[in-house]
């Protein structure tokens, strides 16, 4: 483990004496923050320094019983029996003789915005109690702490803390029924699961809970399924929360070619990682292999996660190892994830369905299952002026596509976009003519993974960049 700045502890103060100094409104918030944490606070001041935020905490009924007023100033003999001492004075001879009395007595000390007289500091607070986290930087930048208490707070759920409290129920059966190991690692990752999805324990939820216990006490593949997570375009932030809770709670995870490593930087550190990618006239995993893989890691109980670039059920070919989890009895659940046409919008600022110039969107696939232009598609239809159509997989067929769209209708001036790497610091990004698309993607390489864009949205992308350039996302 690297250096620590401090030590995180969690203090349990649940009727302990704290003393807090001072009548402002810094020692009201921290008043109240030790009595919410079960703290007998004795509050030294006298009544005529009382701020108006300590008046009111104080005739708060909540807090009468935990807050006790003393109209004195504090004095070396109120530290005796104390836990915890908290003092809000501004003079530095005050606060230094505060520290002093207090460590003599053994008490650990805080006082506010004076790091030299702490022993111990509070950081921001994420209250889903009784789960608790606490941040701190270390004094050096306390906004920065609230930003990341604000991040994490878009993380947990509300109605965590009735799931913690319905775990403190369940737990004695847990440990009892399950053996340390596979079996009670299942039933906390899936009961994790029910507790970061959904928004607060339903009315039989503990009942689920405790069948869960039985069905893993009785058979140690009772955990295993699969959860099926789009990965986005590429950029590890594009990922959802859900998904990020998904890597962190999977045992294997097979990814696709296309996800980044910053992405699989996110995963649990003991998951067991396989590269199950399928690439154009490259050496690929068949997909029957994917798919005995899935059910043979699930069937010894691990939660797997088939990680897919983009969104799972745009071809990704999701519905396949769907069925086939259906046909042996393997639970299995979809997470979406952001598919490469919206990155693409992104990336050139544009709505792909813009009211005055598309009234259709399509996703369409830019090869067959033969490796050729896709002959089932409605290539009349899609040669549509008043359409924006998406072309996934097209690289190598974009002179082909464009060529039959021509010879469809849609004319040879109509604009392109095309990018590859969607996303990523990598990525690359040019637009254009229809007439001219085949040269574009040669131009940026048809190995990469390209996303075409065709219609009318792309009309100021095309007229502002001339198809010789390519915008380099990297060097932007």
């Amino acid at each position: 483990m690297g250096p620590l700045a401090t030590l995180p502890v969690f203090f349990d103060l649940a009727g302990r004496r704290a003393i807090m100094v001072g009548g402002g409104d810094g020692a009201a918030w921290k008043a109240e923050l030790l009595a919410a944490a079960g703290a007998v606070v004795d509050l030294y001041v006298p009544a005529h320094q009382l701020g108006e935020e300590m008046a009111s905490l104080l005739n708060a009924p909540t807090a009468a019983g935990d807050i006790r007023h003393h109209d004195r100033p504090w004095a070396v003999d109120v530290f005796a029996g104390a836990a915890i001492a908290v003092g809000d004075l501004e003079g530095e001879s005050e606060a230094q003789a505060f520290a002093c009395a207090a460590r003599a007595a053994g008490v650990p000390v805080n006082v506010v915005d004076k790091p030299a007289f702490c022993d111990f500091r509070f950081g921001s607070i994420v209250n889903r109690s009784p789960v608790v986290v606490g941040i701190s930087t270390d004094g050096a930048a306390p906004i920065l702490g609230q930003a990341i208490r604000r991040r994490i707070e878009t993380l947990l759920p509300p109605g965590l803390s009735d799931w913690a409290a319905l775990a403190a129920r369940t737990r004695a059966a847990v440990m009892e029924r399950l053996a340390p190991g596979p079996a009670r690692r299942a039933f906390w990752e899936r009961f994790a699961d029910w507790a970061l999805t959904t928004r607060a324990p339903h009315a039989d939820a503990e009942d689920d809970v405790r069948r869960l216990v039985g069905e893993l006490a009785a058979s140690s593949a009772a955990g295993g399924r699969v959860t099926l997570v789009g990965a986005g375009p590429g950029e590890a932030e594009l990922l959802t929360l859900k998904a990020v809770r998904a890597l962190q709670a999977a045992d294997v995870i097979l990814f696709d070619d296309l996800v980044s490593d910053d992405i699989l930087e996110l995963a649990r550190r003991e998951a067991k990682r396989l590269l199950v990618g399928k690439r154009a006239s490259r050496e690929s995993c068949r997909q029957e292999d994917i798919n005995r893989l899935m059910v043979q890691f699930a069937k010894a109980g691990k939660h797997v996660v088939r990680l897919k670039s983009g969104d799972v059920s745009v071809f990704g070919r999701a519905g396949e190892e769907l069925a086939e989890l259906r046909r042996q009895g393997i639970p299995a659940a979809i997470v979406p994830g952001i598919t490469a046409a919206s990155a693409l919008a992104a990336a050139f600022g544009v709505s792909l369905t813009h009211r005055d110039r598309a009234q259709q969107l399509r996703l369409v696939t830019g090869h067959s299952q033969k490796g050729g232009l896709p002959e089932d598609l409605d290539w009349p239809a899609l040669a549509d002026a008043h359409a924006t159509t998406i072309f996934y997989m097209g690289g190598r067929m974009a002179a082909r596509i464009a060529a039959r769209l021509v010879a469809e209708g849609l004319p040879a001036d109509t604009p392109v976009a095309v990018a590859a790497n969607l996303s990523r610091a990598d990525e690359t990004r040019a637009a254009g003519r229809l007439s001219e698309l085949g040269a574009i993607v040669e131009r940026i390489g048809v190995d990469r993974p390209i996303l075409i864009g065709i219609g009318r949205v792309f009309e100021e992308a095309a007229a502002a960049q001339p198809t010789a350039e390519l915008d380099q996302a990297a060097s932007a």
